[in-house]
């Protein structure tokens, strides 16, 4: 195992295999940070990225509905690197229902893996922050926490509650310099959008001004400043990218 030199800093994102995570994943290799990232399984962008650049990346398998493989997941980064200078939070899971029908196990299920594990793992990011002088935390919230949609009442109770998190967190971490955020998508192309009917995408255009989905790279910029120099008096922020569809 390789421990980095204290000039070398570390990322860790929540479900970096695809998506925005894999685009994070992407640039902040190549910023010249190294990244530790999880999600349930390995696909070939991780086998790639792990025979490319070994040293400066790592990957584990955990589950957002099992907290305890999200804690052990942030404890081995930190050993495999010596610290950690920022986590994104941006791993979800997205499953609509009515809630009158939505059985118990998925009402936990729900809750477990939107808000508890990025709980768990903010808690044990920011420990090993706190004895390396700071760090950064941005959680990816949902344009859910702040507009009521159909048949997604548990996701957005869970999306509210993480968005009601960054901002008492902001005020308890900000003393250990550790700034925390929380970034709120709006509708934008990725697999949580890829089953929404031609009926829904259309209405979702025609109450967006600028009149279409965004981009998971858009999304992805919005991260890159917020945990750039620029943003560094930013702190227990809720920032919407929606595109205008909550204004």
């Amino acid at each position: 195992m390789t421990t980095v030199t204290a000039e070398r800093k570390v990322a860790v994102i929540s479900g970096g295999s695809r998506g925005l995570g894999r685009i994070l994943v992407e640039r902040f290799l190549k910023d010249g940070w190294q990244v530790a990232t999880f999600s349930r399984s390995a696909n070939e962008f991780i086998t790639e990225t792990r025979a490319a650049v070994a040293d400066d990346f790592y990957w584990d398998a955990a589950n957002l509905n099992e907290p305890d493989t999200v804690r052990d997941f942030a404890r081995h980064a930190a050993q495999r690197f010596g610290r950690i200078d920022l986590l994104v939070n941006n791993a979800g899971v997205l499953h609509q229902s009515l809630l009158l029908t939505t059985p118990a196990e998925q009402l936990h299920s729900l809750i477990t893996s939107n808000l508890v594990a990025p709980i768990v793992l903010s808690q044990a990011c920011a420990r090993t922050m706190s004895r390396y002088g700071g760090g950064q935390i941005v959680n990816v919230s949902s344009v859910n926490s702040i507009r009521g949609y159909r048949g997604v009442a548990v996701y957005t109770a869970a999306k509210a509650g993480l968005d009601g998190f960054s901002r008492s967190l902001a005020r308890e971490l900000g003393p250990l310099d550790i700034r925390v955020n929380s970034i709120v998508p709006g509708f934008f192309d990725s697999n949580m959008t890829s089953g929404v009917t031609s009926q829904i995408r259309d209405r979702i255009l025609r109450r967006t001004p600028l009149g279409r989905l965004g981009t998971a790279e858009e999304i992805a910029e919005v991260i890159f400043f917020l945990t750039s120099p620029a943003a560094s008096f930013i702190t227990g922020q809720t920032i919407v990218v929606d595109g205008g569809i909550t204004c």
